[in-house]
């Protein structure tokens, strides 16, 4: 077992600049050291900038690499499944970008190799890791609200414009053919996560969707319900082509004696009202959003902590996104 997890990058997206990134380099025990892109101009260039030693042309390249010990895989879901399966059969340990790929049946190839080849994989479904989410996570162990009844979940945002649509960190993610399922497959995977740390397995999920705005192939309106093991009722809207007057990113639980309100993607701060008074906690925006997920990661590459996301649990939000989105409805009013 190393001392040191020494990490291989596998793109050099936009997500890599300030989210990810300066952090394997900011938490104990690891450190940056090579990175590849399609593009190699790319790599080299984040390599120079965040003083990455190694960068290749090639991902074969990085992952014959010894010293390379674990990869963080930044590239866009289609690409997730061949990158995981290559680096698990390299012997690396892998922490793959959210969602972790294209639909369940993709994600599940990747949980399948995992244990095939004896492997440590992690879903950066990152958020959970963050001090205002295991707040929230303490207050419902703690019952602070009761028993939990119901969550309500809403995210609206206008369609992207044509100046947002020249970027290609927004092109991507329209194309159902690279990332799966448009910009739902982009947002939810960490609403849906953060459910799944909160209350446990869905034993239900049902959904419907549909490309309203007709902008892009991939749906824009999503809307879900989920009913847990514990029978806690979640219900979840997503609209991409609202007004820029109407955004929204707004979460609620209900409980027997109260309820806990906050945003997934805003401030960090969490609203508690019970009894009719509201007591509010608020929380430090962190420089790297994914440090805390990152430093946990470590720890269980290291045999230290327990996985903080597994494979398991990426399979199961990725199913629950897939029943959201494949039952469309087209039924005729006139033939009813």
């Amino acid at each position: 077992m190393p001392d040191k997890i020494k990490w291989g990058m596998i793109g050099c997206g936009n997500v890599t600049e300030v989210k990810s990134g300066p952090a394997f380099n900011k938490v104990p025990n690891s450190a940056l050291i090579a990175v590849t892109s399609r593009n190699i101009e790319k790599a080299v260039d984040y390599a120079k900038r965040h003083q990455v030693p190694k960068w290749y042309s090639s991902t074969e390249e990085l992952l014959n690499d010894k010293e390379i010990n674990a990869v963080y895989i930044a590239t866009p879901p289609s690409s997730h499944e061949a990158y995981t399966l290559a680096a698990l059969k390299a012997g690396k340990s892998v922490y793959v970008e959210k969602p972790m790929s294209v639909n369940a049946a993709s994600a599940k190839n990747m949980m399948d190799a995992a244990q095939r080849y004896g492997g440590k994989l992690t879903v950066a479904h990152y958020r959970r890791a963050q001090p205002v989410f295991q707040k929230i996570k303490s207050l419902i162990d703690e019952k602070a609200i009761g028993d939990i009844k119901l969550v309500t979940l809403q995210y609206f945002q206008p369609p992207l414009s044509t100046e947002e649509m020249k970027e290609p960190k927004n092109q991507w993610r329209v194309d159902t053919s690279i990332a799966g399922g448009g910009l739902f497959n982009d947002i939810s995977p960490h609403q849906l996560d953060l459910m799944n740390y909160f209350f446990g397995t869905a034993v239900i999920a049902m959904g419907t969707a549909a490309p309203q705005a007709g902008l892009f192939l991939a749906d824009d309106t999503v809307a879900g319900i989920l009913k847990f093991r514990n029978q806690v009722i979640f219900t979840g809207s997503w609209c991409f082509s609202t007004s820029e007057g109407y955004k929204k990113d707004q979460c609620e639980i209900v409980g027997s004696e109260g309820g806990l309100s906050f945003s997934v993607f805003g401030q960090p701060t969490i609203e508690l009202t019970k009894n009719g008074l509201t007591e509010t906690f608020s929380f430090d925006v962190l420089p790297h959003v994914q440090q805390p997920m990152i430093e946990a990661t470590v720890n269980y590459f290291l045999n230290q902590k327990p996985n903080p996301c597994s494979a398991e649990i990426g399979f199961e939000v990725m199913t629950i996104m897939d029943e959201f989105t494949r039952f469309q409805s087209h039924i005729a009013l006139e033939h009813r």
